[in-house]
């Protein structure tokens, strides 16, 4: 699927941009983004507010998940007329931003599928706040980082039926300590192609700002991952290495190697995508929310250029 550049709405459009926080469990979907025939995410709320709007609305998103990744703290905005943010009201005394979270969320709702609803008596989806963005906001090109989680546990005593969902239960001990040490030597603004899959068009230098891992809840292992944005499956891609240096199967160093081949290894694995969550995705201050969006889509194209070189 080609990626689509998100529109940059022009001061003078007449358009109002919405900001939409969501979150959902990512299990029942093929991902974020649209595929014929499939269930995603974002088909499912395009689909509500198609609903709501009675046209196709276009969601720009902060960051596209794979299948089966979860979030708590995903962020998308869609382009509305006036006319239609306020018309969301129906002559009652609420906010626009009220009235759309609850008229959204019900349209969602009806667009997942019964037996799922049925089963867990919730929506997958869950829009958490509705809100008017500020001026020159960009779900993705305004964003100063993501952050992920992975949870993992290593023991049998660990292995909790009821978050199997969102844990790995990995089938040996795994050496927390080794496995920072080669995390760390990946921080920084690098080429993270060897633990990726580059997008056509796309650049694959990231700034990592943080990977570490931590025995938490009594001994399951969680990861978090930071950065000012993810390649396709980079995430997942930097996990499996490191799982592969806590087992003692590489040493710490290996990873920094792998990261400066600049091409993916023949056996690399992704970890499995169930236990990665999108936890939160940062914005600058509303006055500087304009600049962060511009200062980021120069500085993708610039990589780009400079890849193709």
């Amino acid at each position: 699927m080609t990626e689509q550049k998100p529109a940059v709405l022009r001061e003078d459009s007449g358009l109002l941009r919405v900001r939409l926080d969501l979150a959902y469990d990512g299990g029942p979907f093929s991902g974020w983004a649209v595929q014929p025939g499939l269930p995603t995410v974002q088909g499912v709320i395009e689909a509500g507010l198609e609903t709501l709007f009675r046209r196709p609305a276009r969601l720009t998103v902060a960051g596209r998940t794979d299948a089966g990744v979860h979030a708590r703290g995903q962020v998308a905005h869609v382009d509305v007329t006036p006319e239609e943010w306020e018309g969301l009201r129906r002559g009652r005394e609420l906010s626009p931003e009220t009235a759309m979270l609850r008229r959204l969320g019900a349209t969602i709702s009806r667009e997942l599928d019964k037996a799922d609803r049925q089963r867990h008596q919730v929506p997958a989806v869950v829009v958490l706040k509705v809100a008017l963005a500020p001026p020159g906001f960009d779900a993705r090109f305004s964003a100063l980082w993501r952050r992920y989680s992975y949870r993992i546990a290593d023991l049998p005593e660990l292995r909790d039926p009821l978050t199997r969902g969102v844990t790995l239960w990995h089938p040996d001990k795994l050496q927390v300590d080794l496995m920072n040490d080669g995390a760390r030597r990946l921080l920084g603004l690098q080429d993270f192609r060897s633990f990726a899959k580059p997008r056509p068009g796309a650049t694959t230098v990231r700034e990592l700002q943080r990977f570490d891992f931590e025995r938490v809840d009594g001994g399951v292992i969680t990861a978090t991952v930071q950065a000012d944005a993810f390649c396709h499956n980079m995430v997942r891609g930097l996990i499996g290495s490191t799982l592969r240096v806590g087992l003692g199967e590489k040493e710490p160093a290996w990873l920094l190697e792998r990261l400066r081949a600049r091409t993916k290894e023949a056996r690399s694995v992704l970890a499995a995508p169930h236990p990665l969550v999108l936890e939160e995705v940062r914005y600058p201050d509303d006055h500087e929310i304009g600049s962060r969006a511009e200062e980021t889509r120069a500085r993708r194209d610039g990589s780009v250029r400079e890849q193709r070189l």
